[in-house]
């Protein structure tokens, strides 16, 4: 019950938080983005936050406001460009679209973040990431390309992998939180990413909920299933401090 209390409380608080007041804007190459920066201490560990197919929003907003409250600094990337927060589920689409087609690009775009981050003075020695949906994809092709992280999660993103896919170039464990009842992300996918996974011996824990559709984490939406966020986020929270030694 303890548990319930403070996570429920911590959303309560988020309600009537001024939301971008903590907005970065930076530059990769020329192009413009808008990020959200929280510090703590200046060797607090850091969490590096890919958004889903929304755009950064209020929703990564929450998670960062939880993730500082547990002792992190965070930087919530943006993957769109600054002022680009689509609404319309056809812009989505076609905005997600052309990363998942351009996966140079998806990987510069992080990496110009981790680059800002370092810039600011956060912690990028001892950082991890984690996404949500398109962000969780983002985040398991930043592993696949060899980035220096300390621990890369998924929440309910894309999983399957593509032909001649590897992850032997990853760095660290790789934790992906699914739910069985997704009909966007079968669990074959899952069950695809676990094997290859295990034949390439990258350390890594697979987690699925009963019940749980694709974006169950997704506060205040139909899809969302409070059980299977408080569980999961737990979890993650408990791979946070083994990660990063807290």
């Amino acid at each position: 019950m303890k548990l319930t209390f403070t996570y429920f409380t911590s959303l309560l608080l988020l309600l009537n938080f001024n939301a971008f007041s903590n907005s970065h804007d930076y530059e990769i190459d020329g192009e413009k983005f808008e990020g959200y920066v929280l510090t703590n201490k200046k060797s607090s560990p850091l969490v590096i936050i890919v958004h889903d197919w929304d755009g950064l929003d209020k929703y990564e907003i929450k998670r960062s406001q939880m993730l500082k409250k547990m002792g992190y600094s965070v930087f919530a990337l943006d993957m769109f460009g600054k002022g680009i927060r689509p609404a319309e589920i056809s812009e989505r689409k076609r905005l997600t679209g052309a990363l998942y087609k351009d996966r140079t690009r998806m990987r510069k775009l992080m990496n110009g973040a981790l680059s800002e981050a370092k810039k600011l003075g956060l912690n990028v020695k001892n950082a991890s990431t984690v996404g949500y949906c398109f962000g969780g994809t983002s985040v398991l092709e930043w592993a696949k390309s060899g980035a220096n992280l300390n621990g890369f999660v998924s929440f309910h993103g894309n999983l399957g992998p593509k032909e001649n896919d590897s992850y032997k170039n990853t760095k660290s464990k790789i934790m992906v939180f699914h739910g069985t009842a997704d009909k966007i992300v079968p669990m074959q996918e899952f069950a695809d990413l676990a094997t290859l996974l295990e034949k390439e011996n990258i350390p890594h824990e697979m987690i699925t909920y009963s019940g749980a559709p694709h974006a169950f984490t997704k506060f205040g939406t139909e899809r969302y299933r409070k059980e299977a966020d408080e569980r999961s986020w737990i979890r993650y929270s408990s791979f946070l401090k083994d990660q990063h030694k807290m």
